[in-house]
């Protein structure tokens, strides 16, 4: 499985605003709800109680919010850029500045480790990082997510 496959141009933004964490599931969970036609509440309740869990926060400034829901049938992916970073209490302290949204069906399986990963994976590389941060545009900066692999 690769990013390209989970996330669509439409859903790929840059510039969001949030002052903090629970802003941001908000917004999130409102994009999502709206592309999938699940509740809101649902989206950001489910979201939310993995937070509980523990951070999603991944470290260099990126987080992974992610999901089972019932009733969604497909894998749903956004990505966004914020305007600004925020805290997020990622697992290496810093503020986070660049969010990938995964909401996975909740009969999934095995499925859902490897949605994961291949969005977390790329992360990891510094030089992909960068251009994402670098992309002038959502346009921009889902051409990088879709070479994600061949970075």
């Amino acid at each position: 499985m690769e990013i390209a496959e989970l996330i669509r141009p439409e859903h790929v933004g840059v510039g969001l605003k949030a002052a903090d964490k629970g802003q941001l599931i908000e917004a999130l969970g409102r994009q999502a709800a709206a592309a999938t036609g699940l509740d809101v509440a649902a989206v950001t309740g489910a979201l939310a109680a993995r937070e509980r869990l523990g951070s999603t926060g991944l470290g260099r400034g990126f987080a992974l919010p992610h999901a089972r829901l019932a009733g969604l049938d497909r894998f749903f992916a956004a990505f966004v850029r914020l305007a600004k970073p925020i805290e997020y209490d990622a697992i290496d302290g810093k503020p986070v500045d660049l969010v990938c949204l995964l909401l996975m069906p909740a009969a999934a399986g095995n499925e859902h480790l490897a949605a994961l990963a291949a969005i977390s994976r790329p992360m990891r590389d510094a030089e992909f990082v960068g251009r994402l941060r670098r992309a002038g545009s959502a346009a921009a900066l889902g051409e990088v997510l879709l070479h994600a692999n061949g970075s």
